[in-house]
């Protein structure tokens, strides 16, 4: 059972394999060739970019070589060159030998040889371990620790409660039930869910590369966590402007309230930002809440203006069917007009030194034509309107394609979130105007397929080669279409089970969502403190990394859990 925990020998031969990191092997490099090569390599994960020189191989009777690191995240290429070719090695440049390795295994050995031939031999010295199965072992530990928990809390509600306590119990679970009738819970249950991943995300986890913002194009699951948060955002404020006309609030009010909320959020932003040292020289200016912040008062002020207090449903059936569409035309007018504004300074805005239309990483990418031009219009325009030095310096992007500093949050992407959020609005406003259960579902699923197919041509269904490639740090159009489908579908899901069938009562992550933004301020301050996070030993396996993650998770949602048995709820 020890492939439960990817356990591997402490040594083998000469190797310290606990020096190892998750998803690292090491490699021995033998040669027989009679002159001194070069050996490149090129993971799977960096598209279109040359072969990056690794070592220099010496000539046939020379001292061992010492032993590589390999990561084992992305299927690797090897090149072994006569000459050096510099850091850099191209394509019309011939190689003694290639080949490509799709099975490399974390912790495993294996051995590349130059043949005096000049072909290349590989093969196993150690076989590497699993990684998936540390799912399995976290699942047990934490199903475990859950049934313990139900246990003692059984035990404790049976020596300490007595009758008077089980009347009020009654008693206030019926007030709860009438109280969750007025409110859809399926709400309450999706932002829950998207916190709960987006600390789960934030935590590392478990350092499976799946799990991690891509690197550039592509969706992983962390790039779901963000635009879902955004768009229940929009959802969420038809029913709030409404509530508020309803009680006979005013509109200038209104638009006074979602100012102030906004301006809130930007701040709170602005201080997470400085957790690290308040280096104002340095200080990012842009973030998550900041841009809630801005997504939040452009749709709220927008949705304020152009609502109407009292609304008359049209007696006529083709009337009513699009009712919701009639609502939404100033905010849909708006919606258009962001999205042309945006492909418009996408491909149309002169960027120096690079192609207009860019949407690539910069770096090495294309070869390393354009190293400088990360993002294209999107980066520049940051870079212009912040400064470098106030954009965020680690994007994914900077260890897999050597890019520059560039922010996924910057002010240019804002556009598109703002758009996401509108989207958003419109399945609110959607809940507002049909009553039934399955013409919302419909109109949902609806707008999920048609959304789902305008992302797809937009990207042509593939990672790397569409139009406009699905890009979580440029926000793209594609990436905004695809990520609010997958939203709906998810939404139509939870609606139908929890508030329609009422088979499940969106427990716990219902009370997570109704704390959101305690459990994300929380965990940002907290994020390097007992007993939210540890450390023990060299942390080098899947395992260590997702025990802890989740470990930091359960304990943010049984705050969550605590903060709602107490009836705290704090919402900006």
């Amino acid at each position: 059972m020890s492939f439960l925990v990817e356990y591997t020998e402490p040594h083998w031969r000469d190797l310290d394999m606990r020096a190892l990191g998750a998803d690292q092997a090491y490699m021995y490099l033998q040669t027989q060739h009679a002159e001194p090569s070069y050996l490149y390599t090129l993971s799977d994960e960096c598209y279109t970019c040359p072969f990056t020189k690794v070592k220099a191989l010496p000539a046939a009777g020379s001292s061992p070589l010492e032993p590589l690191k390999l990561s084992t995240a992305y299927p690797l290429s090897f090149k072994i060159y006569a000459h050096d070719q510099g850091h850099y090695a191209y394509e019309n440049v011939s190689s003694l030998c290639a080949l490509r390795r799709s099975d490399l295994q974390e912790f495993g050995v294996y051995n590349l040889t130059l043949l005096a031939n000049g072909s290349c031999s590989f093969t196993v010295d150690k076989p590497g371990v699993p990684i998936n199965y540390a799912f399995l072992s976290v699942f047990v530990l934490v199903a475990a620790l859950v049934i313990l928990l139900k246990l003692i809390s059984c035990i404790w509600k049976r020596y300490r409660y007595d009758e008077a306590d089980a009347v009020a119990d009654t008693i206030g679970d019926a007030a709860e039930k009438a109280t969750q009738r007025k409110r859809l819970r399926s709400l309450d249950t999706f932002r829950g869910l998207s916190i709960v991943l987006m600390i789960f995300v934030n935590s590392g986890g478990g350092g499976y590369s799946w799990i991690e913002h891509a690197a550039w194009n592509g969706l992983h699951l962390a790039d779901l966590v963000f635009p879902s948060f955004l768009w229940i955002m929009g959802v969420c404020i038809p029913l709030s402007i409404k509530s508020q006309l309803g009680r006979g609030i005013s509109k200038s009010r209104i638009c006074g309230r979602i100012v102030w909320r906004s301006c809130k959020l930007f701040a709170i932003g602005l201080c997470l930002n400085s957790t690290n040292g308040p280096q104002l020289e340095q200080l990012r200016l842009m973030g998550v809440l900041q841009r809630f912040g801005i997504a939040f008062l452009v749709v709220g002020l927008l949705h304020t203006v152009c609502s109407r207090r009292d609304q008359l449903s049209p007696q006529r059936a083709w009337q009513r069917a699009i009712y919701d569409i009639c609502l939404f035309s100033g905010e849909l007018a708006v919606l258009l007009a962001l999205i042309a504004a945006y492909l418009g300074l996408t491909f149309g805005l002169p960027v120096p030194g690079c192609p207009r239309g860019y949407l690539g990483p910069g770096g090495k990418h294309n070869n390393a034509a354009n190293p400088n031009c990360i993002g294209g219009a999107a980066g520049y325009i940051d870079r212009q309107v912040l400064g470098n030095a106030h954009i965020y310096q680690h994007p994914t992007a900077k260890y897999v394609y050597d890019a520059t500093a560039f922010d996924p949050e910057g002010i240019f992407g804002c556009l598109l979130s703002v758009v996401q959020t509108l989207l958003g609005a419109f399945a609110g406003v959607t809940l507002l105007v049909h009553a039934t259960w399955q013409a919302r579902l419909k109109r949902w699923l609806l707008g999920a397929t048609l959304l789902g197919l305008l992302g797809g041509a937009l990207c042509g269904f593939t990672r790397e080669q569409g139009v406009i490639p699905v890009n979580k740090n440029l926000w793209s159009l594609s990436f905004v279409f695809v990520t609010v489908a997958l939203a709906l579908v998810l939404l139509s899901l939870l609606y139908y089970v929890v508030d329609v069938r009422q088979l499940w009562s969106g427990y716990p992550f219902t009370e997570c969502g109704m704390n959101a933004i305690i459990m994300y301020v929380g965990h940002t301050i907290m994020h390097k403190m007992l007993p939210w996070h540890w450390r023990i030993g060299a942390m080098n396996t899947h395992f260590l990394l997702l025990l802890e993650a989740v470990w930091n998770t359960l304990i943010w949602v049984g705050i969550a859990l605590y903060l709602d048995a107490r009836q705290f709820y704090y919402s900006l």
